[in-house]
């Protein structure tokens, strides 16, 4: 029996963004706190117990990696996006506490969305019922473009996407944590997993363009773990397979090359704590050395908390004069 032949993408229907129902507008996101706002009290007034106690040594932990000039590199699953804390993590990048940002592919999807138009994410279980989730066109065109505009460029794929990114400057590229990245020169990744992203399903897709771009961006986060060890720190947010797999597997090689890579804090948030992030994030890669942290609870909630610690303690232990 000869096999059946690849379904063809080029009849797919697809739709407008504009048009498409949407779950997640940018009006609905968080405020950067402002500098009068101090989070030294609340801090102190936690008990000095269990995850309280933890969550302060973590914010401790992060400043003085700034103070040291280490890393403090940042795994994030997309639904951190979608929940509306962009603001907030561009804010730490601005400050330069974020120094790598690590993405899988729905990542770049939702913040093109938004950074376009101002809209991204939709209802799964209607729209798969007749077969048009996913089949935003524009967002499709945009990505998938990158494969013939960079031709004989060796770059990542995450360098490409900032960079095409900011050279079209959308309306609400302050929203956009590529654009923040790109302008700060934060390097981001993106880790693909083919067939897990809805651009999968446009006829345009080059699987081997994303699968090599990614792969290079796989070799880009392992660079930037080379100084992990000793001061710097990882966290995981919201991102419970891929990026946990992935840094296992860069920390490995990384090790391998440089040798000794341990001290380093790793941390854990989630509204479930899986098995991956927490073997392969918190465990694991701290078990020579070096101190892990889990912390449950929903990112809308506990990502504002842990921001306005890290920015609250930065400016205490920064006097006025040396503010950037």
């Amino acid at each position: 029996m000869s096999p059946r032949p690849p379904a063809d993408l080029s009849k797919v229907k697809r739709l407008s963004i504009k048009s498409r129902p949407r779950k997640v507008k940018l009006p609905d996101f968080a405020k950067p706190l402002g500098e009068k706002v101090s989070s030294a009290d609340f801090l102190r007034s936690l008990p000095d117990s269990l995850k309280a106690a933890d969550f302060r040594r973590l914010i401790d932990l992060i400043i003085e990696a700034k103070g040291k000039n280490k890393p403090v590199i940042l795994l994030m699953g997309a639904h951190v996006i979608k929940v509306g804390v962009s603001p907030l993590i561009i804010e730490l990048v601005k400050e330069g506490i974020i120094t790598h940002l690590a993405l899988n592919g729905a990542g770049i999807i939702h913040d093109v969305e938004l950074a376009f138009w101002g809209i991204t994410s939709e209802e799964v279980a209607e729209n798969i019922a007749d077969g048009s989730f996913g089949m935003t066109k524009e967002t499709a065109d945009f990505l998938n473009q990158l494969a013939q505009e960079s031709a004989g460029e060796e770059l990542g794929l995450g360098e490409l996407v900032c960079r095409k990114l900011a050279n079209a400057s959308p309306t609400n590229k302050s929203f956009s944590l590529l654009y923040g990245c790109h302008q700060k020169a934060v390097p981001v990744t993106v880790h693909v997993a083919i067939g897990t992203d809805t651009i999968c399903q446009h006829p345009n897709f080059d699987g081997a363009f994303w699968g090599e771009r990614s792969y290079l961006d796989f070799r880009i986060l392992i660079e930037s773990l080379k100084d992990l060890g000793n001061g710097g720190v990882v966290l995981n947010l919201g991102s419970a397979v891929v990026l946990p797999e992935v840094f296992l597997k860069a920390l490995t090689v990384a090790r391998n090359l440089y040798g000794n890579i341990t001290g380093f804090a790793a941390a854990n948030f989630d509204m479930i704590q899986h098995y991956r992030p927490n073997e392969n994030v918190v465990r694991r890669p701290t078990a020579t050395g070096g101190r892990g942290f889990s912390f449950t609870g929903h990112h809308e909630i506990m990502i504002p908390l842990l921001a306005w610690g890290i920015l609250g303690g930065l400016r205490e232990h920064t006097s006025p004069s040396e503010k950037v």
